[in-house]
Parts: structure tokens; C-alpha cells; sequence
């Protein structure tokens, strides 16, 4: 059916092969004025080339538009102009985002291009008199013919099509074409609807999260006006002061307000909270409503207000136990994400600071956050981490950052850390300005922080907090201390089986005596108490420490060399190992340096000098083919870098230290600003 320009209709069947764009002011009957030059409701030449002869047109079926292919029409200069009187919103630019919508009858449908031309057309080019009178519907049946796809939720939807505001946009492809992003639309879940009565909201409640037999779930039923009103939360998430003002402010309202109160209304007006979203998910509002939310239900609606009321179960921030320092500061994170977040936001005041939240879990949908600067990143690197936790399917995630860096690393039976773990604030900022990535977990108060190298693993907060010199002297007894851990009681040993290895200066090294295990089992069973004393430390109430501690040191180690269990030179390198394993600023690289030492010790007992020569040169090279996030694990020692192995041998003084390391490929390696 089409427009003979007369006010009339002609019926004829037209074969659309191009859709035609064309514009008109609508007034209100379904017919609308004629198109005007230089407006947005003006129409190209070359766009409308629609014949004089309307038979023709219905002869030819249309056919006669090949001619033409549409072009998309620029908005016109009026629509910039103040007081223009061009009809507003009628080629704007959120027109020509959807593909080039073109207009198919008066009832405000809208209809997408397949293959739109990108060729820009002024708005000066237009000829109306080519076009004065002549309009082009579609079918008639045209919804039965082509498939209908939904393709956006425009806010002038319903000034274009006559239409309120909100309304969907259909858009009309031919079979087998798909729109962009249709293949992730798919994929998805379908949404989950709400229901509209208060009492299938109930009904639902009780069949899948267990209302009425968990204690902690509450709905709150209230009546305003004709208006039932339901407030779904858990006991121990609600905020109940922001709930309070809430209902203070919904009892104030007269009856009338609650008649004519749309659900717009009481997002908009009536609920004076801060943070309100609508959601019309079932599984979206229940996600919400487990993680602290507050859902407000009205009946009659099939949507919700979703109110940011949360009261997690929190400790105020306190000093970390594993990073203390001398001097600095003393808070560290605790086990709510949104304090963790806020205390490195506190010391980044950067605008490039970007945190982004994801869901991994099927039960737990835990919380996790993605933080970076943008303008410092590898965005490269920052990708491929989003993919990462994206493809992690699993039931949950109750342990938090530690199955989420199994998950993600996958780095099966090697022992040493790949990613870094922090417990202060500082220390995090520091890496997300060095351009590395940080990840926080709800639940726990550790923060993941990659990629890593072994040599970032040996330093610590306490070095930056004194002066260059001072903190260069504490590394290098750091480090010290990390070797002893490692090659001490091996050469030791070595040096106890094999004499004529030793220095000549050296000859006081070996044992005295002989004891009445062999060398070997004393070594293990020292490793093993070591470890013993350490997790009954951690086990023992802090009142007790002290006494397990001098029992362990009198009784066992003095019992046990005086009865000959033990050489004393055991027990005393044992002890420098120990203090050089707890004096490794990462802990999980302490316990692996362990594994290493006790591997090196049995090589020793069964080879001598190559077995202590292969297992560390397996150690070493195994390192170095590590790659943390792609990045080198031994990173500056291989591959070599000059400067960044003088930055891990000194502290360098802050104003020396302009250039961002080169294994984290950040985008702007000049620290300083211009």
C-alpha cells in the first residue's frame, strides 16, 4: 500500500531489494507534510528515485530502485542552529549509528539497511522537488515475509514513531543475514521474568532461595494506597538506617499518589536512596539480593528497584602481618572488596584508574576486580587476564584469590609464585603505576598482583621507606639471606662427604662427630620440625606462642644433640636456613625456596658434586623458561638488562628512577611528567 500524494492510498505489491530512506513530519493522521529542503525530513535526489508514474511503480514492483542505491543522509545544519524550525530528532547522528532507519508506514516501525552506503551526502545536495508528494510503504505483509529482530532501545524511539518514549526499534533483515552481535546475544541466557503479583513473587521466593525456611530472609510487606510493596533482603546484609529513610519517605505519600505512582515514578521520586537500578531479570535481582542488596517490589509491575543498602560483616583496616614496616602506614586491606578498592584509590588519585567487576562462580558469583591505570597498561596483556577469568567455569570460588590464580595461571606442579601477593595498599599502588595489573577478590584481604619476577618477589615496602643506602644494605642482606636458605646446608653437607672440596681457609667446616642417624635423615627430620614448629605457631593461641616457642627451642633442640639424635652443626645451619626462608618477603616463594633446598640435599646424599651441580642447574634453567603472563620469570638477570638489574642490586633514589621496567611493555616508559 503507498501514498499517491493526494491523501489517498494505492495498494501494490513492491519488492524491497534497497531500503529507501525517507523522512517526513508526521501529523498525526498517518499522513505528514512534504518534505522540506535542507531539513532532516528532506530526502536525497538520488536516494528517492521514485518515478512520476505510479503504475509503474506497481507494475515494476520496484525493481526500478536498483538505480538508486540508499545513501544516509547527514543532519541538516538547522538542527545545530538555535531556534531552528527543522523537525528535531529526524536524521540525527543516533540515526545513522542504527544502521541507517528508514521509515516504513505511519504506525512507527523502523526498518535496518542490510548493506548501508557509507558515502557522506550534505544535506544542501537534497532536491525536494524530485520528490514533492512521493512517499514508499512497505507491504503490507511484510512482518510475515522477513523476521524481526530487535536491535536497540533508543531514547527518542517514541518522538520518531509517534510512539512513547522507550519503545523498541524493529529492525527487518532478510533471512540468513544476522545483525552484529547477534552470535553473543544468542549465547546468552535468556532473562528470567519477574512476576507481577505479590503473590507469585512469594511463591517463587519459597520454591528457589528457601522463604520462610532460612531465617535470614526477610520480605518486608507494606501497603501504600492501593499499592502492595514488598522489600526483599538478608538479615545481615541490610542497611537498615537507608531502609528506614525509605519507608519514612514512602508513608508520606497520600493515597492519590500511590494511584496514579507509575513505577518510573517511584524510581525517579519516591525512593530516596543513592544508588537504584531497575531490573526486570529474575536471576540478575537474585545475584544482587545475595550480594547485600535490597529489592523493592511493587505489585502490579514486572520489574524491581534494586537498592544499594549493603552492611557487610567487616574489621577496620589494620597493619598487615606478613609486610610490617618500621615506618609508613599501617592500614592494610581487610575482606571487603569495596574498602580495598577505595584504600588504593585513596593513594592513586589518577583519573586513568580503572577498576572493572566480574562474576566467576556458578554458586559463589564471587566479586572480582580488575584494576589498572589505562593510559599505563599493556593493554595486550590486560586483555588476555579478561580472558582469562572469563573462560574460568567452576562451581564457585569460597577460597578466593588462590583458586582464582590456579584457575587462571594453570601452572600445575611448578612451586614457585607466579603472580605476587600484597596485603597493603602502598605497595599495590606502586605496581599499578609500574603498569602492572591488580586483582581483587571479595572475601579476602590479599591482592593478587601480575605478572611477577622472581627478583620482585624478594622486595619489600621496608626498603623504600629508608634512605637509598639504608635500603640497598637491607636488600643485599635480604638476598643474603635467600641464598643461605638455599645452598647452605647443601654445601655443607657436600663438604661433610666430600673434605678434600673445601677451602683451605675452611677447615673448621664439617662435623665433629657422627650421630646416630646417618647425615641425610638428620637433615630431613630437621626440615620436617621446622615446619612442624611453624604450623603449630600459626595454630597456637598468641598467649601460648611463647611458651611453644621456648619449648621447642630448649627441649627439643638441646635434648636432641645431647642424646646424639642431632650433630649441633645441623641444628645450626637448620637455623640460619629457617631465618633466611622467614626473611623472604613472599611467602609462598619461602616455602618453595624449602622444596628446592630439601631437593638439593637428597642430590647431594645420592650423587655428591653432580648431583648438587645438575639439581641446580635443573633449578635455574627451569626458572628461566617460566614465563609469568608471558612475561620472563628472571627477568632482568635472563634475558639481561642492564639498568633493570642495577634497579634490583641498589634502591635507587625516587628522582633516579625515571624509566618503567621493560617486561611490562607499558605504554609510557618515562615516569617523570613533562
Amino acid at each position: 500500500m503507498r501514498d499517491n500524494g493526494h491523501g489517498d492510498r494505492e495498494t501494490g505489491t513492491t519488492e524491497f531489494k534497497k531500503p529507501v530512506h525517507v523522512f517526513w513530519h508526521d501529523d498525526g493522521n498517518g499522513f505528514g507534510d512534504e518534505p522540506k529542503e535542507h531539513g532532516a525530513g528532506a530526502v536525497p535526489a538520488d536516494r528517492a528515485a521514485v518515478p512520476a508514474d505510479r503504475a509503474a511503480i506497481a507494475a515494476g514492483g520496484g525493481r526500478d530502485r536498483e538505480e538508486a542505491p540508499p545513501r544516509k543522509a547527514e543532519r541538516a545544519p538547522e538542527h545545530d542552529k538555535p531556534g531552528s524550525d527543522a523537525p528535531i530528532g529526524r536524521a540525527d547522528a543516533a540515526v545513522k549509528a542504527e544502521g541507517g532507519l528508514r521509515r516504513a508506514d505511519h504506525q512507527g516501525e523502523w526498518f535496518a539497511e542490510d548493506e548501508p552506503d557509507e558515502t557522506p551526502r550534505s544535506a544542501s545536495s537534497m532536491d525536494a522537488d524530485e520528490v514533492s508528494g512521493q512517499r514508499v510503504a512497505a507491504q503490507e505483509n511484510a512482518e510475515e515475509s522477513l523476521p524481526v529482530r530487535r536491535v536497540a532501545e533508543r531514547p527518542d524511539a517514541g518522538e520518531l514513531a509517534g510512539e512513547p518514549p522507550g519503545e523498541p526499534i524493529a529492525a527487518h533483515r532478510k533471512p540468513g543475514r544476522e545483525a552484529k552481535g547477534a552470535k553473543e546475544t544468542d549465547a546468552k541466557k535468556d532473562p528470567v521474568p519477574i512476576p507481577a503479583s505479590l503473590d507469585g513473587f512469594k511463591r517463587k521466593l519459597e520454591e528457589e532461595v528457601g522463604y520462610k525456611t532460612s531465617f535470614d530472609i526477610v520480605l518486608r510487606e507494606m501497603t501504600f494506597g492501593d499499592r502492595r510493596v514488598a522489600f526483599f533482603f538478608f538479615n545481615g546484609f541490610a542497611k537498615d538506617t537507608i531502609l528506614t529513610e525509605v519507608l519514612k519517605r514512602l508513608t508520606y505519600l497520600q493515597a492519590e499518589d500511590y494511584r496514579a505512582a507509575s513505577f518510573h515514578d517511584f524510581f525517579r521520586l519516591y525512593v530516596p536512596a543513592i544508588q537504584v537500578v531497575e531490573e526486570q531479570d529474575w536471576d540478575n535481582m537474585m545475584t544482587d539480593v545475595l550480594s547485600g542488596g535490597t529489592a523493592m517490589f511493587v505489585e502490579g509491575d514486572d520489574k524491581v528497584l534494586l537498592i544499594d543498602a549493603k552492611a557487610f560483616p567487616s574489621r577496620n583496616p589494620e597493619e598487615p602481618t606478613l609486610e610490617r614496616v618500621v615506618r609508613g602506614a599501617r592500614d592494610g586491606f581487610v575482606e571487603t572488596m569495596l574498602v580495598n578498592v577505595t584504600l588504593v584509590r585513596r593513594r592513586l588519585r589518577d583519573k586513568q584508574l580503572r577498576y572493572e567487576i566480574l562474576r566467576v562462580g556458578e554458586r559463589t558469583q564471587t566479586d572480582i576486580c580488575i584494576a589498572y591505570i589505562d593510559d599505563i597498561v599493556d593493554k595486550e596483556m590486560l586483555e588476555s587476564m579478561k580472558d582469562k577469568i572469563k573462560q574460568v567455569k567452576v562451581d564457585g570460588l569460597p577460597l578466593a584469590d588462590k583458586q582464582l590464580e590456579e584457575a587462571t595461571v594453570q601452572r600445575g606442579w611448578n612451586p614457585f609464585p607466579l603472580v605476587r601477593y600484597s596485603e597493603r595498599p602502598d605497595t599495590v599502588a606502586v605496581h599499578l603505576m609500574e603498569g602492572n595489573i591488580a586483582i581483587f577478590v571479595d572475601t579476602t584481604p590479599s591482592v593478587m598482583i601480575l605478572p611477577t619476577t622472581f627478583f620482585d618477589l624478594l622486595q619489600h615496602a621496608e626498603e623504600n621507606r629508608q634512605t637509598p643506602f639504608i635500603g640497598t644494605y637491607l636488600r643485599w642482606v635480604r638476598f643474603f639471606g635467600v641464598i643461605a636458605s638455599l645452598f647452605l646446608l647443601p654445601l655443607w653437607f657436600l663438604f661433610t662427604l666430600r673434605p678434600e672440596l673445601k677451602p683451605p681457609g675452611l677447615g673448621f667446616i664439617g662435623a665433629q662427630q657422627a650421630g646416630h642417624l646417618p647425615m641425610v635423615a638428620q637433615f630431613i627430620l630437621a626440615e620436617v620440625g621446622v615446619d612442624l614448629m611453624r604450623m603449630a605457631a600459626i595454630h597456637t593461641p598468641t598467649p601460648l606462642a611463647t611458651a611453644m616457642s621456648l619449648i621447642a627451642a630448649i627441649l627439643i633442640g638441646d635434648i636432641a644433640v645431647k642424646t646424639g639424635l642431632f650433630v649441633n652443626e645441623v641444628v645450626l645451619y637448620m637455623a640460619i636456613s629457617a631465618i633466611g626462608m622467614f626473611a623472604t618477603p613472599s611467602y609462598e616463594l619461602g616455602l618453595a625456596n624449602r622444596i628446592i633446598r630439601l631437593v638439593l640435599i637428597i642430590a647431594v646424599a645420592l650423587f655428591e658434586v653432580p648431583g648438587f651441580v645438575v639439581a641446580t642447574t635443573f633449578f635455574f634453567v627451569m626458572l628461566c623458561m617460566q614465563r609469568s603472563f608471558n612475561r620472563p620469570y628472571m627477568w632482568p638477570l635472563v634475558p639481561f638488562d642492564a639498568k633493570g638489574m642495577l634497579g634490583i642490586l641498589l634502591r635507587v633514589p625516587v628522582l633516579q628512577n625515571r624509566k618503567r621496567p621493560n617486561y611490562l611493555k607499558a605504554q609510557q616508559r618515562d615516569k617523570m611528567p613533562n
